[in-house]
């Protein structure tokens, strides 16, 4: 008697965070001692606490003038393949994946990989507050296309260098009021294939005629030259009014479509700006206020380090089967989404 035996299913990987680091450069600047140096540089009689009233943040970190994005990347990078037990040359695949990069040309990849001292396919990835999510999902597709066996994705941000120190008027700090809230921070995660858990959802939304509203308009073929344009210029109210109008669509799409509460996450990693623009945040959306890693206060705005900072203060403490979810806000203007599950 024949009997036909059915192949069996094959096994549906994915790819996963298995472990996660940050770098925290060590000088930390207050907000009165940036206001102070403000008003000192450039003679305007500014309000009593203004920046740390108007924004929440107490306080942040900057590089020291021999510290780099790559510096703070390479830092993060290590202690990630310690905790992973990985030496650089078992990593096939490197992203720096930041909106700071050390040069204009080469990748700064390449000056990360230098330092760790590893021969990975080495590429950046940029797209404002976003790149370091955008960096995961690029990873992401790379091991499950069977391109890359295990990567390494790091950040380096500091953007304390695009900050305007010395406003002429009153024109110029408001021009640039929004990149007082910057600080500098590192980080890095290794993605792996799993056989549970994992990144089990991403989605973006992409408004891209806002491009304009805020960013660092230097070092491109349209301003190539000229420190006028090396410094943040945007409106943080503008800012703000883009995101809002923009709304909660793409974090609608993602509950609807895996059935997953805001109870479902352990942690809401969500990108942030100011203290005010994430009560919004929380306001617009519904996301349990407990279920937030709160830094901004801290460690002001980390461009696209803050999810790897958020990340990294928790990720000891879940436990398998634990969900994370993502949200990145980022110029441009783009929202992102990412579901990781802890394997």
């Amino acid at each position: 008697m024949h009997i036909d035996h059915a192949a069996p299913e094959p096994v549906r990987r994915r790819a996963g965070i298995t472990a996660v680091a940050s770098c925290l450069p060590e000088l930390e600047v207050t907000s009165r001692q940036l206001q102070e140096r403000l008003a000192t540089a450039s003679g305007l009689s500014l309000p009593a606490r203004m920046l740390e009233r108007t924004t929440g943040i107490a306080s942040r970190r900057a590089a020291a003038e021999d510290e780099y994005a790559s510096t703070l990347a390479v830092r993060a990078a290590r202690t990630a393949l310690g905790r992973a037990g990985l030496a650089p040359y078992d990593v096939d695949l490197l992203v720096f994946a930041s909106a700071t990069r050390d040069v204009a040309e080469p990748a700064t990849a390449h000056i990360v990989q230098a330092e760790l001292g590893s021969r990975a396919h080495a590429l950046d990835v940029t797209n404002a507050c976003n790149s370091f999510v955008n960096g995961i999902d690029t990873a992401r597709a790379m091991i499950l296309a069977g391109r890359a066996r295990r990567a390494l994705v790091v950040t380096g941000e500091t953007p304390s260098r695009a900050v305007r120190h010395a406003p002429s008027d009153s024109g110029q700090l408001r021009d640039g009021f929004a990149g007082y809230t910057f600080g500098d921070a590192g980080a890095a995660v290794v993605l792996e294939a799993v056989d549970r858990g994992g990144i089990l959802d991403v989605d973006t939304e992409t408004h891209s005629e806002h491009w304009s509203v805020g960013g660092i308009f230097g070092g491109g073929s349209r301003h190539p030259r000229g420190d006028e344009h090396t410094y943040f210029r945007g409106d943080g109210g503008e800012l703000r009014e883009v995101f809002e109008k923009v709304g909660t669509s793409v974090l609608d799409r993602m509950r609807q479509r895996t059935s997953l509460a805001w109870e479902d996450f352990r942690h809401i990693l969500v990108h942030q700006v100011t203290v005010p623009y994430l009560e919004r945040f929380v306001e617009l959306t519904g996301v349990p206020r407990d279920r937030l890693v709160v830094t901004v206060p801290e460690l002001g705005n980390m461009a696209s380090a803050t999810l790897g900072v958020q990340l990294d203060r928790v990720h000891e403490h879940l436990r398998p089967g634990d969900r994370v979810l993502f949200v990145g806000l980022g110029g441009g203007v783009s929202i992102m989404t990412m579901v990781w599950e802890k394997a």
